[in-house]
């Protein structure tokens, strides 16, 4: 038995190298969440950690009910990435992270109007679309630093030649909402798969997962427009949701709460802010639920990241990474609270997968300007 993979019980296990480091709440929330009704399988994922009642970086089956509240608020939270034309060659930092601190966080209506989909138009939650959000959510720019695989880089179509942006978001305000209602309702026991009550949630579900996929796109066209340029999406993928799928001979429903899927040709799996992110290609594996990491996964929880880095770095000196990156925060609580020495080293995430054949490696992205606030409203 590989020493990555290690067995909480016969359904129950979680991903991770020697290196990796494994919170045991996160541990403890991952065998809490395994015992609700009808939970069948559960896998952790290298980047796991602690999340309010359910752990982060995991997939959960179920057979005859599926959960709600384990997609949580920010259904259809996912990675776009985008192949920009803009040649690295011509790339002025300190003129792009100006264009950038110029960037409104909300995205202004005239823009709006002319850019939504029509399907979008009168949707009620159509202002938040082209804009980030809070939390881990960021745009960044990046550059192909190492090419791994020269075979599946050159499939991929990617010219590493040009600047490629990566955009984390998801379903904003809509998504908020839809778990509120539902909760409301129906608290934290799930709904039992086909009936009515099931079936509204999943065409809510479903709808917010759209909802994401366009303000990933929107926010893409907005950071590429404040640099002069323009692109093409190359990658976009959930990783929190629900859906149908058939494990270990059955058929039920699979959960990914911060779980990258893998049925997909090519993922990008970031790191933090001043590290390394991998282009993947993804193995679907039943070990792994058909699911990868979504990220480098938190080390430290967010209240406490200002006390043990303040004395350390001012916001500004957070501001530049030791990669030569930036990153565009405003908001200095943020800036702490998303500093890459609260994350776990995403090189220790990507081994675990590669050691037990879950993912092959293509590239590895270096960061050149990571925006999560100017502090600008529309």
């Amino acid at each position: 038995m590989d020493k990555c993979v290690h067995y909480l019980s016969d359904s129950v296990c979680y991903i991770a190298s020697d290196n990796t480091w494994i919170e045991s709440k996160a541990i403890q929330q991952l065998e809490t969440t395994a015992q609700l009704p009808d939970m069948t399988y559960v896998t952790g994922m290298p980047d796991l950690h602690p999340g309010r009642g359910y752990p982060i970086g995991a997939a959960f089956f179920s057979v005859n009910r599926f959960y709600p509240a384990l997609v949580g608020n920010d259904i259809g939270c996912g990675m776009t990435l985008f192949q920009t034309e803009f040649k690295n060659s011509k790339l002025n930092l300190d003129k792009a992270e100006k264009q950038l601190s110029e960037m409104s966080d909300i995205a202004p209506s005239e823009w709006l109007e002319a850019h939504l989909p029509t399907e979008m138009q009168n949707h009620p939650f159509a202002g938040s679309l082209g804009s980030i959000g809070g939390g881990n959510h960021f745009a960044e720019f990046q550059q192909i630093d190492q090419v791994i695989n020269e075979t599946l880089f050159a499939e991929s179509g990617i010219n590493k030649k040009q600047l490629l942006l990566l955009v984390h978001s998801g379903s904003r305000g809509l998504g908020q909402s839809i778990l509120r209602a539902h909760t409301e309702q129906f608290g934290h026991k799930g709904l039992v798969a086909n009936t009515e009550d099931a079936n509204e949630y999943l065409q809510a579900h479903n709808n917010a997962l759209d909802y994401a996929k366009i303000n990933r796109r929107l926010i893409g066209e907005r950071m590429m427009r404040q640099i002069r340029t323009q692109g093409e999406v190359i990658s976009d993928v959930n990783h929190n949701l629900v859906e149908p799928c058939e494990l270990h001979g059955q058929q039920g429903w699979l959960h990914r709460k911060g779980a990258t899927p893998a049925h997909h040709d090519m993922v990008v799996i970031p790191g933090s802010r001043g590290d390394y992110s991998y282009i993947v290609k993804p193995i679907v594996s039943e070990l792994s639920l058909h699911s990868l990491p979504h990220g480098a996964g938190r080390k430290w929880m967010r209240t406490e990241c200002k006390g043990r880095l303040s004395h350390r770095f001012t916001p500004l000196q957070l501001s530049r990474t030791a990669l030569g990156s930036r990153i565009i925060c405003a908001n200095k609580q943020l800036i702490y609270e998303e500093a890459p020495q609260s994350y776990k080293s995403i090189e220790t995430v990507i081994e675990s997968m590669v050691s037990i054949g879950l993912i092959e490696v293509i590239a590895r992205l270096k960061p050149v300007i990571t925006y999560k606030t100017s502090g600008e409203m529309a």
